[in-house]
């Protein structure tokens, strides 16, 4: 799978219960998100990537863009924006685990910063 591929994928509602990613899925997914680690936040993993810009209103305007992709897919990261770089992690809450929807949205993340 490519990060191409990943990103045009459908996110779903998630409620408890749904399920989470697991191997082989899991692998297919880190592959196309490379640059992405899996990290442990309140005992959850979640996917976690620091962007690197070269002034704060750069960094702004990324974290802009992927708020408002958040905002659509109804999935919300957690942003850290400091001067020249910007942290962020998705996972989801509901489950307490990663879903297909954090890597989608890490997909689309990734998108956003190439523009």
């Amino acid at each position: 799978m490519n990060l191409e591929t990943l990103a045009q994928m459908e996110c779903e509602r998630v409620r408890a219960g749904s399920p989470a990613v697991i191997e082989p899925e899991l692998s297919d997914y880190r592959q196309a998100l490379s640059e992405w680690k899996v990290v442990e936040r309140d005992g959850m993993p979640a996917l976690e990537r620091i962007y690197l810009f070269k002034n704060f209103k750069q960094a702004l305007a990324f974290t802009n863009r992927v708020g408002a992709l958040a905002e659509l897919a109804g999935h919300h990261p957690a942003i850290l924006t400091e001067w020249g770089r910007v942290t962020v992690t998705w996972w989801t809450h509901v489950i307490r685990n990663l879903h297909r929807n954090d890597f989608i949205l890490a997909a689309r993340t990734d998108q956003a910063f190439a523009r």
